[in-house]
């Protein structure tokens, strides 16, 4: 009788758990997991027969910092908390199993046994991407004809557009717009290597993983073909190398599949300030210029002027 109790009250609280926007497993104490809600599958875009049984850190969620810096295997908040039994929060972003990164905060907090002794852990996660805003601004840009169909963000026209906008706003305040120009290395060789339609998909990865690093204000557009630019305001040359780095670690730590095989590419990014006589193209062109600069470095890499 106490068994069927207990189990009947374990079926309980996973359909309670199963019915919750946010992510939510469990951990024993090797971080295998042992639980995955169908919040978790949302947001990561893993079921649970794909996830169960398998370590945290075995290279399918590689949680990354704001720095861009892998957490799974030197500095793991869920295997503080094991170790300690201390609840954490933290803003990271996860890998979704279409490639790109998904921005959460991530809450991790001790199970004990009985005995108060520490047998695993649960870690719950949010989306933390402001995705109903994300959604509104599509259908607006639909309507204008600014969106781009493939990736889903602005096209080259509604960055123009923006772009003009936030330059005489930066020049009416007397404060700073930074521009970065984005290239995906090697994209050629992509396509002819592996076909157009994976090439597609690395440009949707690459789209969603810039989007998912910038604040509600910001402006990313795709500039054509393999091209991105990406617009921020209120900043200086010291975090615009710091934005600059995100955007490129975070596309380095992501990856498409085919078939069985993970396909990962690069970025190579040119960022700079806009001055006080820039015009539109003028600071778009030194941007492009910095960015060239950085693919003749050995691309991968970013370059702030």
């Amino acid at each position: 009788m106490k068994e069927e109790f207990w189990t009947m009250e374990e079926t309980f609280y996973r359909e309670l758990l199963d019915n919750l926007y946010d992510g939510v497993y469990f951990v024993d104490l090797d971080r295998r997991i042992s639980y995955w809600n169908k919040g978790a599958e949302k947001l990561t875009g893993y079921n649970r027969e794909e996830v169960l049984g398998r370590l945290c850190w075995d290279d399918f969620l590689t949680h990354l910092d704001d720095r861009g810096e892998q957490l799974c295997d030197t500095a793991c908040p869920l295997l503080d908390t094991l170790n300690d039994g201390k609840v954490r929060d933290i803003n990271v972003y996860l890998h979704h199993k279409e490639g790109h990164r998904v921005p959460v905060l991530v809450r991790m907090a001790p199970i004990h046994d009985q005995k108060r002794k520490i047998i695993g852990a649960v870690e719950i996660f949010s989306d933390n991407s402001s995705r109903v805003a994300s959604e509104m601004k599509i259908e607006e840009l639909e309507k204008l004809a600014l969106l781009d169909d493939l990736t889903q963000i602005g096209n080259r026209r509604f960055m123009e557009m923006s772009l003009r906008t936030k330059m005489d706003e930066m020049n009416r305040y007397r404060s700073q717009l930074g521009v970065f120009f984005v290239d995906i290395d090697n994209f050629k060789q992509l396509n002819d290597s592996y076909g157009h339609h994976l090439g597609d998909e690395v440009l949707r990865s690459v789209a969603k993983t810039l989007s998912a690093a910038l604040r509600p204000l910001d402006i990313l557009c795709r500039w054509g073909g393999e091209e991105f630019v990406v617009a921020v305001g209120n900043l200086d040359g010291d975090i615009m190398a710091v934005i600059a780095e995100r955007f490129r670690s975070l596309v380095d730590n992501s990856s498409v599949a085919t078939g069985e095989t993970r396909i990962e590419f690069t970025v190579s990014i040119g960022a700079t300030i806009t001055l006080e006589d820039d015009t539109l193209d003028s600071a778009v062109k030194r941007a492009d210029e910095l960015m060239y600069r950085s693919k003749e470095k050995g691309r991968n890499r970013i370059t702030v002027g």
